[in-house]
């Protein structure tokens, strides 16, 4: 096969402990997924089905890092999540059998130019300007899932300058990892290398120029960013 164009460097993350590194095909996000952050933006908790954003796969940005605060906002927003990472893909995947797919799992942040998001908000329009942009996902290495205890259930936090701004307990998901997963896969035929955030505890709020990002997710990593 023979390109028109040099084709782009796969995009990647680090896997824990070795010199591997994770092949990402595509990051689907979960809207919504803590009730709590589900209030604090104004939406209502009612567990309602899960909804899907996107971001593309050379957003990934390997943790710990510096990164410039992005153009054409005036208000980044910070958004700690759970990532799990599938080995295997399938389609109407049924809850119970998530766990087999999954080939480990990492913290991320959801970098969010809400000032965008809240004007398409207001227009009705996608959100991909606000969550899609360049360097918008750093996050932690990979974690093979046999050095994890759980996914159900471990305190994930984040602190900005030492402050806590997010603090809760991935057993706060209104859909669980199993439940959500299996219900992209009605919609999409997931793929190794598909990446899941899996949605943010309340606390969201925006970072300036020259903060320092903390955070984590008991028993699967932690992460480390600075805004230039």
């Amino acid at each position: 096969m023979t390109f028109v164009l040099t084709p782009p460097v796969q995009a990647s993350v680090a896997v824990d402990n070795t010199t591997n590194r994770f092949p990402v095909r595509r990051i689907f996000c979960v809207g919504r997924n803590y009730e709590a952050h589900a209030r604090e933006m104004g939406n209502d908790p009612d567990r309602e089905p899960p909804f899907f954003f996107t971001k593309p796969a050379d957003a990934v940005v390997d943790c710990p890092c510096a990164l410039p605060y992005p153009v054409q906002t005036q208000d980044l927003h910070h958004e700690i999540e759970l990532v799990v990472a599938l080995g295997t893909g399938g389609v109407n995947i049924a809850p119970q059998d998530v766990p087999a797919h999954i080939w480990g799992a990492a913290v991320g942040i959801d970098f969010t130019r809400r000032d965008l998001q809240q004007l398409a908000k207001d227009t009705r329009r996608p959100w991909d300007m606000s969550k899609g942009f360049d360097q918008s996902a750093p996050m932690s290495a990979i974690r093979p899932m046999a050095d994890i205890a759980s996914l159900t259930q471990g305190r994930i936090w984040l602190n900005v300058n030492d402050e806590p701004r997010q603090d809760a307990d991935i057993a706060d998901m209104i859909w669980s990892v199993n439940d959500h997963v299996a219900y992209l896969s009605r919609y999409v035929t997931l793929a190794p290398g598909d990446l899941i955030m899996t949605g943010t505890p309340a606390g969201v709020g925006a970072v300036q120029k020259g903060d320092v990002l903390t955070g984590g997710v008991d028993g699967v990593g932690t992460l480390e960013v600075q805004i230039t």
